[in-house]
C-alpha cells in the first residue's frame, strides 16, 4: 500500500517533517539536489543524513553517500549519482546494504535469532540523468527527481516498531557506542536508583535534530553553538571532531577547552565514535590541547603556547602574565600581546573546535581564528550562564573585529545553507525542577532584595529573546523590558522521562545543618548509604565545594569519614593529574571543587557550604552562577548543603521555586536596571576589594567619631559635605 506523501512547493506554509541534515561528501551537485527533495516533503517523519554514516571495513572508512531513516520505512540507503553516468550501481548498492546490515549485526537488540528486525532499502538517485529506465537492472532501483516519489512508496516495513528504529537509529548515529559508561553498571534491584539511572541513561540514545546538523553540518567560516547545560555540546564538539577527521584524514584539527578534566573526557568520546568507524584516530593529526600550554612536550603543549612558538613572539606563562595584566586579565592580556606582536601569519590548523567559550577571553578566540588557514573553520560552543566571572561573551562583530570597509569579518546572517549559528534548547542531563532550580537560583529570580522598592535579581539576559531560544516559553505575560512575565519549560526542550523516574521532592533539595561539623557527619552517612543500598557506582557521586580557595581544606573532614568507612575518595586535580576527574582504574569517589566539575556530570551530586553562594557583598552574580554550574552537574538527583543565614536564604528562595510549580515568575529588568545590576554585582579584584574595605572603614570611624562628639560636620570642608549629600540623595 502506498503512503500519500507530497511535495510541498510552499514551504512557507506547512513546513516539512523531514530532517535534512547535510554532512560532507563528494558528490555536491546531487547531495544538494536530494536535500531539496527532502527538505519540501510533507506527511512524513524521520531523518535524511547526507555524508554519513561512515562505516569501518577491512579496507578502510566506508562513507554511505546519504541515508534516510523513518519509522515506517526502516532504513533507506541512498547512492547519490552525479552526471549522466550511472556506472555500476548494482554493485555499490549491494556493498553499501552489506557494509551497513554488518554494522547494524553487531547490536544484539535488532537481531532476532539471525534476522535482522529492521529493513534495509537501497536506491539509487541520479538527478542529471534524464531517462533513467535506459539503465534499468532487475531489483536494483535507479530513479531521478521524478521517480523518487514512487521508489520511495515501495520502501515498506511490515510490523514497523518505533522501539527498534529507536535502537538502529542510536546505532547509525553510534550514540549508543560513545555513550557508554565508564564500567559495566550491575542492578539487582528494579527500583534502586543505580536500576533507575541505567534506564535514564538508556533513553537518552539519539542526537535530537540540532544536534545532528551540529554534528555533520560544516560551514567555510566560524560556526556558534549555543546551548543550556546538559544540552549535549561536549558530545556534539567530540563526534564534529571525530567525523572531519573520518572525513579529513589530512587535516590537522585541535580541540581545545578550559577544564583541564574534559581532556580525558574528549579522548575518550573521540575514541570509540572513531573505533565505531572502524579505525583509531590519528592522535598527530586530531589533537586534544590545553588552551594555554606550556614547553616541555606534546602533553604540556597549548594553542596558545605554539601560536607563540610558531610566530616567535613572547610567550608569557601564568605567573608572567598575571604580573603584567593581573590575575584576571592574564590570559587576556598574554594572548592580545601575541596578536599585536605577529606580521606575517602561519596557518596551524585546518579546523579549532573550542568548548566552554564562555569562560575564555574574547582574544583567545581571534587567536583561534587567526591559527587557521584561509578556511576560518572555527567551532566554538558556550553557555552564558556557566560563565565563571562576570564577563559575558561579546558579539562576534566585537570578538573577531571588522576588514578595512567597516564590514565585519564574521556574522551569523542566515544563508540557506549548513547553519553557522545553532542553539541546543533541549536539556537532556536535568530534570525540569533541578534545571529551573538552578536557573531561579542563578538569577535571582525569587531572591527578597535588600531594600524596598528593589529588585532581587542578581542577572539577566540582555534580550529577553534569549529565555526562549534555551527553551522556555511564556505561561502569561510578555518578554519585554519593564514586562511581567512567567516561563515554563515544555516536553519538547525538558522531556518528562529525565523526572518521572522519581519524586519531584526527591529530584532536588535544600537542606540546612547547624554548623560545617553537622554537615560532613551527614554527608559521609548519604554517600555511604548510595553505595550500600542504592546501588550506585562510585562514579555516580560528585561531592561539589563551590568555593574553589576553599576546596581542599573544606572537603577533608568528609573525606575522612568516608575513609574510616572504608569508602575510597579524592580531590580531582589534587590527587589525580589535572587531566583526570573520575578514577577509571579503581572505586573511588570524586571530590571537587566549582571549576574541575565544569563539564562534568554525575548521577547523584552533593554540594557543600551553598551558603557561600549567597551573598550581600560583592560578586554575587559570579558566585550565583557557581551554584547553577553544581546544580546543573546532576543527572537525576541534587542536594544543596549549607548552614548559618545565607543557607536559610537559600532555602527561602527555592520554597517560592517550588510553590510556582517550577517556573520562573518575574518582572523583566529594564535596561537602566541591568545595568545597575552589572555594577552592584559586579567581580572584584583583590586591590578593589581592599580598597572598598579600607574606604568602608574609614566611614564608619568617622560616623562614630561624629556620635561620640568626637568629630562635628562643621569640622569637615563644607564643598565635601554637600558632595556626600548630593550622592546619598541621588541613590535614594
Amino acid at each position: 500500500m502506498r503512503h500519500s506523501w507530497q511535495v510541498n512547493t510552499n514551504t512557507s506554509i506547512m513546513p516539512s517533517t523531514v530532517s535534512v541534515i547535510i554532512g560532507t561528501n563528494d558528490k555536491p551537485a546531487a547531495s544538494a539536489d536530494l536535500a531539496d527533495f527532502f527538505s519540501q516533503l510533507e506527511g512524513i517523519d524521520g531523518q535524511l543524513l547526507i555524508g554519513y554514516p561512515i562505516i569501518g571495513t577491512p579496507e578502510g572508512r566506508h562513507a554511505i553517500d546519504a541515508i534516510f531513516v523513518a519509522p515506517n520505512k526502516g532504513i533507506i540507503a541512498i547512492d547519490l549519482i552525479e552526471g549522466s553516468d550511472p556506472g555500476p550501481y548494482d554493485l555499490r548498492q549491494d556493498d553499501a546494504a552489506n557494509k551497513l546490515e554488518a554494522r547494524l549485526k553487531t547490536h544484539r537488540d535488532l537481531m532476532r535469532r539471525r534476522e535482522m528486525l529492521i529493513p534495509i532499502h537501497t536506491i539509487s538517485f541520479a538527478p542529471g540523468i534524464h531517462d533513467v529506465t535506459r539503465f534499468a537492472q532487475a531489483d536494483y532501483v535507479l530513479t531521478n527527481r521524478e521517480s523518487l516519489m514512487a521508489a520511495l512508496d515501495d520502501c515498506e516495513w511490515p510490523g514497523a516498531d518505533q522501539r527498534i528504529f529507536d535502537i538502529a537509529l542510536s546505532a547509525i548515529q553510534s550514540i549508543s557506542t560513545i555513550r557508554s559508561a565508564r564500567s559495566k553498571r550491575v542492578v539487582i534491584k528494579d527500583d534502586s536508583r543505580g536500576a533507575r539511572l541505567k534506564r535514564l541513561e538508556d533513553s537518552i540514545a539519539t542526537l535530537d535534530n540540532r544536534q545532528g546538523k551540529a554534528v555533520l553540518e560544516t560551514v567555510e567560516g566560524v560556526q556558534r553553538i549555543r546551548g543550556l547545560a546538559g544540552s549535549g555540546k561536549t558530545i556534539v564538539l567530540a563526534l564534529k571532531a571525530a567525523y572531519l577527521h573520518a572525513q579529513h584524514p589530512d587535516w590537522r584539527i585541535a580541540v581545545t577547552f578550559n577544564t583541564r578534566s574534559l581532556k580525558g573526557q574528549f579522548r575518550r568520546l573521540i575514541n570509540n565514535f572513531s573505533v565505531e568507524q572502524g579505525e583509531e584516530p590519528d592522535w598527530s593529526k586530531l589533537r586534544i590541547i590545553n588552551a594555554w600550554g606550556a614547553p616541555g612536550g606534546d602533553e604540556r603543549n597549548g594553542i596558545y603556547h605554539e601560536f607563540c612558538r610558531a610566530h616567535s613572539v613572547d610567550y608569557y606563562d601564568f605567573g608572567a602574565a598575571k604580573d603584567l595584566y593581573g590575575t584576571d586579565k592574564a590570559f587576556s592580556g598574554a594572548c592580545e600581546k601575541a596578536l599585536e606582536q605577529v606580521r606575517d601569519r602561519t596557518p596551524l590548523y585546518d579546523a579549532i573546535l573550542v568548548d566552554e567559550a564562555q569562560d575564555f577571553p574574547p582574544a583567545f578566540l581571534r587567536l583561534c581564528y587567526e591559527a587557521l588557514g584561509d578556511s576560518k573553520r572555527l567551532v566554538y560552543a558556550y553557555d552564558e550562564l556557566q560563565n565563571l566571572s562576570s564577563e559575558s561573551l561579546p558579539a562576534p562583530e566585537e570578538i573577531f573585529g571588522r576588514h578595512a570597509d567597516g564590514s565585519a569579518r564574521v556574522r551569523f546572517d542566515a544563508t540557506g545553507g549548513p547553519r553557522r549559528d545553532i542553539i541546543l534548547n533541549k536539556c537532556y542531563r536535568n530534570s525540569r525542577p533541578v534545571l529551573v532550580t538552578a536557573h531561579a537560583l542563578g538569577f535571582g529570580i525569587y531572591r527578597t532584595p535588600l531594600k524596598q522598592g528593589e529588585t532581587g535579581l542578581v542577572q539577566m539576559f540582555d534580550q529577553p529573546h534569549l529565555w526562549e531560544e534555551i527553551g522556555y516559553r511564556k505561561r502569561d505575560g510578555d518578554l519585554h523590558d519593564g514586562a511581567h512575565v512567567v516561563l515554563f519549560r515544555p516536553e519538547e526542550s525538558s522531556p518528562s522521562f529525565l523526572e518521572n523516574h522519581s519524586p519531584a521532592d526527591d529530584l532536588v533539595q535544600f537542606i540546612k545543618f547547624e554548623n560545617a561539623t553537622e554537615q560532613a557527619e551527614w554527608v559521609a552517612n548519604a554517600v555511604a548509604h548510595n553505595l550500600a543500598h542504592d546501588e550506585l557506582r562510585h562514579d555516580d557521586i560528585v561531592v561539589i565545594n563551590p568555593d574553589p580557595m576553599s576546596t581542599r581544606r573544606e572537603v577533608g573532614p568528609i573525606r575522612k569519614r568516608l575513609m574510616d568507612m572504608g569508602i575510597q575518595t579524592h580531590t580531582a586535580g589534587v590527587d589525580t593529574d589535572p587531566d583526570i576527574f573520575f578514577k577509571n582504574e579503581f572505586d573511588s569517589v570524586t571530590f571537587t571543587g566549582i571549576f574541575r566539575a565544569k563539564g562534568n556530570e554525575a548521577g547523584m551530586v552533593y554540594i557543600i557550604n551553598a551558603q557561600d553562594c549567597n551573598s550581600s557583598a560583592w560578586n554575587l552574580a559570579t558566585i550565583r552562577n557557581r551554584l547553577f554550574t553544581a546544580i546543573t552537574r546532576s543527572k537525576a538527583w541534587v542536594r544543596v548543603l549549607g548552614y548559618g543565614d545565607g543557607m536559610q536564604k537559600l532555602m527561602d528562595e527555592f520554597e517560592m521555586v517550588k510553590g510556582a510549580r517550577y517556573e520562573l515568575d518575574f518582572t523583566y529588568p529594564t535596561k537602566p536596571q541591568r545595568e545597575k545590576l552589572m555594577i552592584v554585582h559586579r567581580d572584584m579584584t583583590a586591590a578593589d576589594r581592599k580598597r572598598l574595605e579600607t574606604g568602608q572603614r574609614a566611614v564608619v570611624d568617622m560616623l562614630n567619631d561624629v556620635q561620640q562628639g568626637k568629630l562635628h560636620l562643621d569640622d569637615l570642608d563644607p564643598r565635601l559635605v554637600a558632595q556626600l549629600q548630593k550622592l546619598l540623595q541621588r541613590d535614594e
